[in-house]
């Protein structure tokens, strides 16, 4: 394809606005071959207008009304945020329930990766050693016991990668009884139970803190064939002096390390994989390259017996008729309802609505609004039917295409997503950044070849080829679920070379007192 000509791309015949491909956009008085004028220079990414608006006329992108015009815009010229009002959210009432039919698909068989297998039947992908708090007041007692555990320990034991402190601002001084409190709680222990750290848990605590170990971990919640939690309590009296409570931590996480040494990678099939997607630093080429790609590789998964996690309920809360035509049953359709009526009360009572989702980032890459920005998001669940729904801070426990609800917050939503048992993260971004988790490898796909190229050593992949012409949707997606089955396998992906994470973030709803 000449890259020199003018180009638009347009998702469905029934749009009236596409946007620029062109590298830097196009200024005005380009003309396209179709005899489209700009009457204005419209930046790459962003809409230019193909027919003549009236005031209040609907603005379409992926056939859908993601606005309508605030005055009359002429043919041609760039539509902005600036000249759109944005539509109410969808009722959540009277929606489509399982009435999109899904095409039945052969299953995917004989892909395997080569993973961690646990007790309890779940697989890792990387073999790390985990400590965790019950309170923010012993990480800096943890982060110098991780320090020395690296330098002193950890050479020891070549088969286990790395040692990660599960770190919070949780524990105390939070109204630990009141409702919604029990999503940070399940979320600490869960992430304690990701698959990519075996089936030891250790966990450091002060002694006073609200959310004790045995709150924590109450009876029954250490799945069957796992060991009981290692417990260290900083205010026990056996500890005299920092230098005893360092000791002691080394101590115990030298017999976790032990343990872990002993894991072999061994050839699991793919229906072992737990895939978390998610978005961030979108832009207007999210829903028309990287997401796409995503999408097309969830299918591949699904069809392989893996589960697929998509999240982010701001930034699909605007597709709600989409997803729960495409549930598998009623009861999952009302699932979605519940988690979408749950955020939209939640906004309410802080004052905002679901429009604060969109960044300054976001509307410079070419969205304008949220409805734009989820009609490019929800693509990342690709074609197949929704099979279950899972609550904030819950672990997951069926395979398929999952909607797990969280935040839209890029760190929330990973670790949310980690704690549901995300072994593998796939992560997409056109604005660029140089996201990555410390326990979880991070795939990252670009939108555009521009950012690809210019961030060549944090880009595992780059999908901007599809709207260039030199790669469809198919050949990127192929791409990426083979990529899966290597990252899985032990191949390090860009984040994990450079040992770049971002900290972990619970969603804690309840007030803090």
């Amino acid at each position: 394809m000449n890259q020199d000509l003018p180009r638009t791309i347009r998702m469905q015949a029934s749009d009236n606005v596409a946007i620029v491909a062109n590298d830097g956009g196009l200024p005005a008085g380009t003309v396209f071959p179709d005899g489209l004028t700009l009457v204005e220079g419209v930046p790459q990414g962003h809409k230019v207008a193909l027919v003549d608006f009236a005031d209040g006329d609907p603005v379409v992108r992926y056939g859908v009304t993601i606005g309508y015009a605030n005055g009359p815009i002429p043919r041609g010229s760039w539509v902005s945020e600036r000249v759109l009002r944005m539509p109410a959210a969808r009722s959540l009432d009277d929606l489509p329930i399982g009435t999109q039919a899904v095409a039945a698909v052969q299953d995917l068989e004989g892909y395997t990766f080569e993973g961690y297998r646990n007790k309890d039947g779940s697989v890792g992908t990387r073999n790390i050693m985990a400590i965790t708090s019950t309170v923010q007041c012993v990480s800096g007692v943890i982060d110098y016991a991780v320090k020395r555990i690296k330098e002193e320990l950890l050479p020891r034991y070549p088969n286990v990668e790395d040692v990660v402190a599960l770190e919070h601002v949780y524990g105390c001084g939070v109204a630990i009884d009141a409702p919604g409190a029990d999503i940070p709680i399940k979320t600490i222990r869960n992430l304690s139970r990701n698959p990519n750290f075996g089936d030891s848990v250790m966990v450091v605590s002060l002694g006073c803190e609200k959310l004790p170990p045995a709150r924590l971990f109450p009876a029954g919640a250490i799945p069957i064939g796992n060991a009981e939690p290692s417990v260290i309590t900083l205010q026990d009296q056996q500890h005299v002096g920092f230098m005893s409570m360092i000791d002691n931590l080394m101590q115990t996480a030298e017999k976790h390390l032990q343990e872990l040494n002993a894991r072999q990678r061994v050839t699991c099939p793919a229906s072992d994989l737990v895939v978390g997607v998610q978005c961030g630093g979108s832009d207007a080429f999210s829903g028309v390259t990287a997401n796409p790609a995503v999408g097309f590789a969830t299918d591949l998964l699904v069809r392989a017996g893996a589960a697929v996690m998509f999240s982010e309920i701001t930034e699909v809360r605007d597709g709600i008729d989409q997803l729960t035509a495409r549930a598998a049953t009623p009861e999952i359709a009302q699932a979605m309802v519940r988690e979408m009526q749950w955020y939209d009360d939640y906004l309410v009572r802080g004052g905002v609505d679901r429009s604060a989702n969109t960044t300054p980032g976001n509307k410079k890459g070419g969205l304008s609004n949220i409805v734009e920005k989820a009609m490019g998001s929800i693509v990342k669940s690709g074609t197949t039917a929704i099979t279950g729904v899972l609550s904030p801070g819950e672990k997951l426990q069926q395979k398929g295409l999952i909607y797990a609800a969280t935040p839209a917050s890029d760190f929330i939503c990973g670790t949310l997503q980690m704690a549901a048992g995300m072994n593998v993260h796939i992560f997409t971004t056109g604005r660029g950044t140089p996201y990555g988790l410390a326990a979880v490898p991070v795939i990252k796909v670009a939108t555009r070849t521009e950012l690809a190229n210019r961030w060549h050593d944090l880009m595992d992949v780059n999908a901007g080829r599809i709207a260039s012409g030199e790669a469809t949707i198919e050949d990127v997606g192929r791409e990426l679920f083979r990529l899966i089955l290597d990252v899985a396998s032990g191949r390090k992906t860009w984040a994990e070379h450079w040992k770049l994470h971002n900290a972990l973030a619970l969603f804690n709803p309840a007030p803090v007192t």
